[in-house]
């Protein structure tokens, strides 16, 4: 099933303000909130589907690629809460934005820490890494699937990424009793109130490492390599980034991983040029094969194609090769493939050929004769265009 457009996932408008984007995130998220609606897995699944549209659209690298390319200006899709995720990685990155009423903390609630053991946050989320990735025109108009070796954090295959000697080194952090919060409750004129902060301790992880891990230093990560498989759709363009969730740097003890951002570059060709969804040719003819007209075959970016070349063709003729063109990366649409015929004068000339060209030159067949029908060169270009 096809993902749904993130503003209507949220609500708002594509205008919509930072501010109003993250108002209407919380919105939907109090609606459907687990707590809210036990058992309820289309409740669920909604609660999923508004982080990630969060997700994306609070980002203003990340929402300026979605409003140009929609989802396919994504990569393989946003953090995919619907996929690998869950609900308490979502409090976990988002949780902040609910604010404490959500989880019932207010005058004596605790409704998070019952459904989550304190809401405890795992170790810090890793920096997101970004890469260049060169595209030739035949990759590009088919898409293709590219293995990359990537130097980064990697999780400590030692420790687990968990940054402990053993798990004997692991204890229950002593301030925060294991939940990762601390609880403080204040007397105000309307009565008790309780507030809930991250244990200053142990950073909301509820637990406390006594040995660290010899390999990583406790950090629960190590500097390494990775191999990862990057599924790129047809269609993208020079300067396009797309987004892999969680394919960047590990993070530390635990916490997610970054984000793998690929910044796309398209490799020139030795024939042909783009020109949006269009791809442009020059073809040079012989002033003969004008005259003549002939057939030839020319380079497109799937192999080779003949056109017929009429007879009295001009210089500045346009042929279009419907659907040769590049897909439309978040669409149906396909380009065309543009041919510009260009009339070779040839500027080396023997003494019996000017002989021959000043003869014909006196010809009133070979005196300028436009016609109503040749298109100028703004029609021309226009018609290029549309």
């Amino acid at each position: 099933m096809s993902k749904r457009d993130y503003y209507e996932v949220l609500g708002v408008s594509k205008s919509a303000s930072a501010d109003e984007i993250k108002k209407a995130y919380r919105k939907v998220a109090m609606q459907f909130h687990p707590d809210r609606n036990p058992g309820d897995k289309a409740a669920e699944e909604k609660f999923k589907e508004a982080a990630e549209a969060y997700e994306v659209l609070s980002d203003a690298d990340k929402k300026a690629q979605y409003d140009r390319f929609g989802h396919a200006g994504m990569g393989n899709g946003a953090r995919g809460f619907g996929g690998g995720m869950n609900t308490e990685d979502i409090f976990s990155q988002f949780g902040d934005i609910f604010g404490e009423d959500i989880f019932g903390s207010f005058f004596g609630g605790g409704g998070r820490s019952s459904r989550q053991g304190g809401g405890r946050a795992r170790g810090a989320r890793g920096s997101n890494l970004r890469i260049k990735l060169k595209l030739s025109y035949e990759e590009i108009a088919k898409g293709v699937s590219k293995s990359v070796k990537l130097k980064k954090h990697v999780v400590c295959n030692t420790c687990g990424g968990s940054g402990a000697k053993d798990k004997g080194s692991v204890q229950t952090c002593g301030t925060c009793g294991g939940n990762g919060q601390v609880k403080r409750v204040t007397n105000t004129f309307l009565g008790q109130m309780q507030t809930v902060t991250t244990c200053p301790t142990c950073n909301g992880e509820g637990t406390t490492i006594t040995a660290k891990c010899g390999s990583c230093k406790g950090e629960g990560r190590v500097y390494g390599e990775e191999t990862v498989t990057l599924d790129i759709p047809a269609g993208v363009q020079e300067g396009m980034q797309l987004s892999l969730s969680g394919k960047g740097n590990a993070g530390e003890r635990g916490g997610m991983a970054g984000d793998l951002l690929i910044l796309i570059e398209e490799e020139a060709h030795k024939e042909l040029h783009r020109d949006g969804l269009n791809v442009a040719y020059d073809l040079y003819v012989s002033i003969p094969d004008a005259v003549f007209g002939t057939q030839v075959e020319v380079p497109t970016i799937d192999g080779k194609a003949k056109i017929k070349i009429p007879a009295g063709t001009q210089s500045g003729k346009i042929f279009r090769l419907k659907g040769k063109g590049f897909p439309e990366v978040n669409g149906y649409a396909k380009g065309d493939q543009l041919i510009h015929i260009n009339v070779w004068t040839p500027q080396h000339l023997s003494n019996e050929e000017k002989s021959m060209l000043e003869k014909m030159s006196q010809s009133q067949n070979f005196q300028p004769r436009p016609e109503k029908s040749d298109k100028s060169f703004f029609d021309k270009m226009r018609e290029m265009f549309t």
